[in-house]
């Protein structure tokens, strides 16, 4: 039997109640069967700035904010449903804004009915959870985002590609990939360390952010490699256009903590449902296309072609090939003679490796020996070179010495000292008779480490040269430390020695007196020309290797230029340096006494060129080359042979930033209209009826008034 008068559990139960909402542990909430607020803790209404009968009768949902992400946007639709099924609720994260602070309230609801079950609405809690949603929420971003960039990684970026391409592909809408490569990147971070290589990268991703527009469509795949996603691409020029655009952003100069930081970019680029149908399918074939670009000189962009498939799976097929190449007796050393600048004796020779494929006949080492890298086979076909090196130059006369190049991977190996030594022991070769060519990145090992290993190849004394000098990570402490025997010098800084103008004399004589003072001797690589030769005379370079003694030899024929123990080569070859000639077929014009004559670049160089399609030109003929897009060069015919010219021009092609020959001006379309010309299509043809362009106009025309390139 219950007495009359108030309730002490429920007076009890009250007092606990507003004690809860006292200490702001907590809020409740109440809502009619249309959810409309019917009660709201009082505490709560002022943290949105209102009272709590302010918020009687508004919607509930309507005190929380509309958010971004997609799981935030899911959580808020989830609310309604969940009411609507007038069902229970239990701690739904909710975004709101307090006073112009962005918080986290997790709502739980529990239905109410009445005696005849007819639902009344909501009896809820809630509490704030922002510091675990905020946390939540650091998790997600960096498993989501590059920590260092700020960019989305490799997970965030998968994912979006997966959801773009499902959600495109019923409507075959495009979307691109590019694949970015940061070329010299690594030289950088290894010579001035990790933290100028992370400023690098920061500064990378703003570059890339301004030009995208959008740095949820960017993410850094690790490393220095970078994804940009562009859907709805259609236009091709117009994604190749940006393309272009990120590698001239990318290779401007960087400032780094007073250093000036140069790198440059490659780009890859696929286009779904085109190229491919699925997301691990466009990456795969953007990076072929990146690996293409890298292959054409860096720098530059590349779409994707079914051609690239092909190459890729020969690729694979050589790669298999080659792994087997050394058991079926496929590969062979030849050796290249090193000679006395003023003797031209030989001296010694370097061992080069060959493959002489079964089907394929001889596969050049450009194409092998990336393939080997790849495949990790290095060491293993480094280790025989040097052993089959050691035998065969234990046969020659006298007191020949071989030379054998030595990866930075076989350095970083605590075996090679060991190698070394069984080569020498199992061939019976004089150490001294071995050397051992190094380059300069094994520096950017552990300098304990590569003093190590420079202190235990000289104790079984062999000599040791560097290789390649001037075109690595060159520091003169190094030299000062390392017991070099030999610097050799770069044909890069050979080939252009005869050039007026050119710089690379006194950066070889530079060398040449460096070496000296060590006691060091010196070879000059890659030397082609008389011109070439004289020069290395002149500047007292001590030995001589390139084609216009000999190419490689293979050793079997060694023996037949022996006479009395020695070979003395007489050199062979032009008088002077050419120009490399890159291969091209495209139509270029030939402007001559106002006649206009379509022709056809066979090769190209920045010194001369061979066009095809002019008939019997005499020798000294000269006329204007129109190579398209304002780019007109004088030149004079030097060998005529029926249909095919040899030209020289007057004033030497140029490289652009992407390594692509040019004039050094171009000539603007209003001064080629008064000079008497008219456009067609991107060359030129003379105006009917008027006069032709003479050369001193020319001359004019290009000097004073082109468009420096």
């Amino acid at each position: 039997m219950r007495r009359n008068g108030p309730d002490p559990l429920a007076a009890e139960h009250l007092r606990l109640f507003r004690n809860y909402e006292a200490m702001d542990l907590g809020w409740f909430w109440a809502t009619d069967a249309e959810g409309r607020i019917a009660y709201i803790s009082e505490g709560a209404a002022r943290s949105l700035g209102v009272t709590g009968d302010a918020l009687i009768g508004r919607d509930l949902i309507s005190l929380f904010k509309n958010a971004n992400e997609e799981a935030d946007v899911e959580r808020r639709r989830t609310m309604p449903f969940q009411m609507a099924r007038q069902a229970r609720f239990d701690a739904i994260p909710l975004l709101v804004d307090i006073v112009g602070e962005e918080r986290w309230w997790a709502l739980s609801g529990q239905p109410t009915r009445d005696s005849r079950g007819s639902f009344g609405g909501y009896l809820g809690h809630s509490v704030d959870v922002t510091r675990e949603q905020r946390a939540a929420h650091e998790s997600n971003r960096l498993a989501m985002y590059d920590p260092l960039t700020g960019l989305p990684n490799r997970r965030r970026m998968s994912t979006l590609l997966d959801s773009t391409i499902a959600a495109f592909r019923n409507q075959q809408r495009p979307c691109a990939l590019m694949l970015i490569d940061l070329d010299r990147f690594k030289a950088i971070n290894d010579s001035l360390g990790h933290p100028v290589g992370d400023a690098l990268l920061k500064q990378v991703a703003e570059r890339l952010s301004t030009i995208v527009g959008n740095s949820e469509q960017i993410a850094r795949m690790g490393g220095d490699e970078f994804q940009v996603i562009l859907p709805d691409a259609h236009n091709r020029v117009g994604i190749f256009d940006l393309a272009n655009r990120i590698i001239e952003s990318l290779s401007h100069p960087y400032m780094i903590n007073g250093s000036r930081c140069l790198i440059g970019a490659s780009i890859g680029i696929a286009v779904s449902p085109f190229d491919a149908s699925t997301s691990d399918e466009l990456v795969r074939n953007a990076d072929l296309a990146l690996y293409a670009a890298k292959g054409a000189g860096r720098g530059r962009a590349r779409f994707f072609s079914a051609d690239l498939l092909q190459a890729a799976e020969d690729r694979r097929l050589l790669e298999h090939d080659l792994i087997d190449a050394l058991s079926k007796g496929e590969l062979a050393v030849h050796y290249q003679p090193i000679v006395g600048a003023r003797s031209e004796e030989v001296t010694g020779f370097e061992a080069l490796l060959r493959w002489n494929h079964p089907k394929r006949g001889r596969i050049s080492p450009a194409i092998f020996i990336p393939i080997a890298e790849d495949a990790n086979l290095i060491p293993q076909l480094g280790e025989w070179t040097l052993r089959q090196a050691c035998i065969d130059a234990a046969k020659w006369p006298g007191e020949l010495r071989v030379a054998v190049n030595v990866s930075p991977i076989q350095f970083a190996s605590e075996a090679l000292p060991a190698i070394v030594m069984s080569a020498l022991a199992n061939s019976g070769l004089a150490p001294e008779r071995l050397e051992l060519e190094i380059t300069e990145s094994v520096f950017l090992e552990d300098g304990s480490e590569t003093d190590a290993r420079f202190a235990a190849l000289k104790r079984l004394g062999v000599r040791l040269a560097l290789d390649d000098f001037g075109t690595g990570y060159s520091s003169l402490g190094y030299l000062k430390t390392a017991p070099f025997d030999k610097i050799k010098i770069d044909q890069s800084f050979v080939r252009g020695t005869t050039e007026e103008g050119a710089r690379n004399q006194a950066i070889i004589a530079a060398i040449v007196a460096l070496a000296n003072a060590l006691g060091m001797e010196t070879t000059a690589e890659g030397i082609e020309s008389f011109d070439q030769l004289e020069t290395m005379r002149k500047l007292n370079v001590s030995h001589i290797q390139g084609f216009l003694y000999s190419r490689a030899v293979a050793s079997e024929e060694l023996a037949t230029h022996f006479k009395d123990g020695k070979w003395v080569i007489q050199p062979q070859g032009p008088a002077r340096q050419r120009h490399i000639r890159h291969t091209t077929f495209r139509k270029v014009g030939v402007i001559h006494d106002n006649h206009y004559y379509p022709a056809v670049l066979k090769n190209v160089s920045a010194s001369g060129a061979l066009i095809d399609g002019i008939v019997d030109v005499p020798e000294g003929t000269q006329f204007v080359v129109d190579l398209g897009e304002g780019q007109m060069a004088v030149a004079t015919v030097r060998r005529s042979m029926n249909q095919q010219q040899g030209i020289e021009f007057e004033q030497p092609l140029v490289e652009d930033a992407n390594g692509v020959l040019t004039t050094r001006h171009r000539v603007s379309p209003k001064l080629i209209t008064e000079a008497g010309l008219q456009h067609q299509g991107h060359n030129l043809v003379a105006k009917t009826g008027e006069g032709g362009l003479s050369m001193p106009a020319f001359h004019t025309v290009t000097e004073w008034n082109g468009i420096e390139v």
